[in-house]
């Protein structure tokens, strides 16, 4: 089953005095890239939370935001007292203003407010993990139900695929029997007698160099190997891409053999089929 690489998950949690918020969001990237925001009196904590995120999360660009509130009266800021008494008293010796006025300009000052740094409270941070851990289950799940729409349309275009294969085929006679026809009013234009026997010998020597046997031989086992790793436990975009690069091979090749316009139709559709294809691998997990 395979899966997207978009997705999102959010968990709020409730503590006596915080209310905290997680939320993860992920997009298509190649490798594994998470941007996280945490409040500064978590960065210490940060490696052990993008690990935490590394093993749910193989690929794709996720953004981790952490938002912390406080809901309770308790604060780590103060006012250093000392240090705004200091600046009204330099301010007064400047302008002689009202108490109020010079006590809004102190507080604007440097070191007018101070912040102590708060230890993390273990309990916290594992209420912190735990709504990780919540969020990174629900983007998952996400990712899942995106993947199932992802899948019913590839299944759906390997499909148009074949049967426009199967099409080629049907018209493949048609095709020899107009180079034919087109090789002999070549020849009658050029009012020129020739070796019947020498004719039909070049006549088959031309066929066979356009002869797709082996391409249609090798479309339909990428069709189906296309369709049996789809299949699989495992999601995996990379495979489902390299596969697509070899039906594009054999398509590209059909199509440069087929010298016959209905069919050159036909490998224009397969084409355009096979571009929605890798437009929507890009996604996949």
């Amino acid at each position: 089953m395979i899966q997207s690489m978009t997705g999102f998950g959010k968990s709020i949690t409730q503590l006596p005095s915080k209310k905290v918020t997680v939320e993860i969001k992920s997009l298509n990237s190649k490798n594994l890239d998470v941007n996280a925001r945490i409040p500064s009196q978590y960065r210490e904590k940060e490696l052990l939370l993008r690990n935490t995120i590394s093993k749910s999360l193989t690929r794709g660009k996720v953004d981790f935001s952490l938002y912390v509130e406080v809901t309770g009266e308790e604060t780590t800021a103060s006012v250093n007292r000392g240090v705004v008494k200091n600046y009204m008293q330099q301010l007064k010796s400047i302008v002689d203003g009202d108490e109020t006025e010079l006590l809004k300009m102190a507080v604007r000052m440097p070191d007018a407010v101070t912040t102590e740094r708060e230890e993390i409270d273990e309990s916290e941070f594992k209420a912190i993990e735990d709504a990780m851990i919540e969020a990174l289950e629900e983007i998952n799940q996400f990712r899942k139900d995106e993947g199932e729409a992802l899948e019913k349309d590839l299944k759906l275009r390997v499909n148009n695929i074949e049967a426009l294969l199967q099409e080629v085929l049907r018209i493949d006679p048609e095709r020899v029997v107009a180079v034919k026809e087109r090789l002999r009013k070549g020849i009658a234009d050029l009012k020129e007698n020739v070796d019947e026997n020498r004719f039909e010998q070049e006549l088959v020597y031309y066929i066979e160099k356009f002869d797709i046997t082996e391409e249609k031989v090798r479309l339909e086992n990428h069709l189906a190997y296309f369709n049996e790793s789809i299949n699989s436990p495992d999601s995996n975009g990379r495979k489902l891409g390299f596969i697509s690069q070899e039906m594009g091979r054999e398509i590209n090749t059909i199509g440069s053999k087929s010298n016959y316009a209905p069919m050159q139709q036909l490998v224009v559709q397969m084409k355009d089929e096979l571009e929605k294809i890798k437009e929507q691998l890009l996604n996949v997990l």
